[in-house]
């Protein structure tokens, strides 16, 4: 008897998340709605290489075309492969690099990009939401050392140079959290943080970097739940000034724009998890992100609209398999050897 032939459904605008290891009939079910358009795995999805390596193709193995799976895989704190994954430093330790070495420094935030892209790559999965573009100024607890350096010509080099990494190993990158959200002191998970600048110190710091990464090539962009209150009533993921205006218009960034998770607390002033969605949607989110909610996920399935929506660009993320990298591959030794140096 043979397999049944996956369903075909084009992608939507909804990312969602699983329970566990594998697939149950509940996460099958929310994976073949028609809103949904891709798959953000957690550490509570990975047990070992082989496990995650199956689980992606058991993703994969649902629908045509497959949805695009992804992770939060920067390196330090936010790293959700462990066993089996070479460890990445955080981000700091690359700008710790480049107050010595600035060439040296590049060379290794390229390797740190392939390094990650290779394993990922590898293993199933289309891309990571990397690189943390932010500022460090020392006030966020949430970014912290997830940050490359406090100057914004020192993350734009860096960011750039992960985001060429990446790209060797075939697979796009996604930059957060537009337009910075170093300065701001709260949790978003948690709360509602507040940045009270001005928009030209604003563009002048926290969004210069985003030039030279997009000119890099960046494939995706995130942007903060945060309210930048001199600017804009809303934070920046529901805000048509800053995704539009800004980003589209004057950055001329025409990648993926994917919300931050609409569960946080941080996206609570939108309203319930529709009217959240709808918001991010309209300011000019390509894709909305809802974790950690399976039965916010359900009503959002059941309540969005199930036209209006354009996803062309979403199929950009999708990992570039013909310049996939073998975890063989010299270029991936030399990577790795690269990354230990950090340590």
């Amino acid at each position: 008897m043979s397999a049944t032939a996956p369903a075909k459904l084009p992608l939507g605008p909804v990312m969602l998340d699983v329970a566990g290891l594998r697939l149950d009939d509940t996460d099958r079910r929310r994976l073949a709605h028609p809103l949904v358009g891709g798959i953000i795995l957690f550490a509570r999805n990975f047990e070992s290489p082989a496990q995650v390596k199956a689980l992606t193709a058991e993703i994969r193995a649902l629908r045509t075309p497959e949805l695009l799976i992804c992770v939060d895989h920067e390196g330090g704190r936010v790293q959700r492969f462990k066993e089996g994954f070479t460890a990445i430093p955080p981000m700091r330790r690359l700008g710790e690099v480049w107050d010595k070495d600035r060439s040296r420094a590049v060379r290794a935030a390229e390797s740190v990009g392939h390094a990650i892209g290779v394993e990922l790559s590898a293993h199933g999965v289309d891309f990571s939401f990397t690189p943390v573009l932010d500022l460090d100024y020392g006030a966020s607890s949430v970014i912290g050392d997830r940050a490359f350096h406090a100057s914004p010509e020192g993350v734009g080099a860096l960011g750039a140079a992960l985001v060429r990494g990446l790209q060797s190993a075939g697979m796009g990158a996604v930059g957060k959290h537009f337009p910075g959200h170093g300065y701001a002191k709260a949790d978003s998970h948690v709360a509602i943080p507040t940045d009270d600048r001005s928009l030209e110190e604003i563009m002048a710091t926290d969004v210069a970097p985003y030039g030279p990464v997009i000119a890099a090539g960046l494939a995706g962009v995130m942007p903060a739940h945060v309210i930048y209150t001199a600017v804009d009533p809303n934070p920046a993921g529901f805000s048509a000034f800053w995704m539009k205006e800004v980003l589209r218009k004057q950055l001329r960034f025409d990648g993926v724009i994917f919300s931050d998770d609409l569960s946080m607390e941080g996206a609570s002033v939108a309203g319930g998890m529709k009217e959240r969605a709808q918001a991010a949607l309209s300011a000019g989110c390509d894709v909305v992100l809802v974790c950690n909610a399976p039965e916010a996920a359900d009503q959002l399935l059941a309540e969005l609209p199930a036209t209006g929506f354009s996803t062309a660009r979403l199929e950009r993320m999708r990992l570039a398999s013909e310049r996939a990298v073998s975890l063989g591959a010299e270029s991936y030794r030399a990577a790795l050897a690269d990354v230990a140096s950090l340590a």
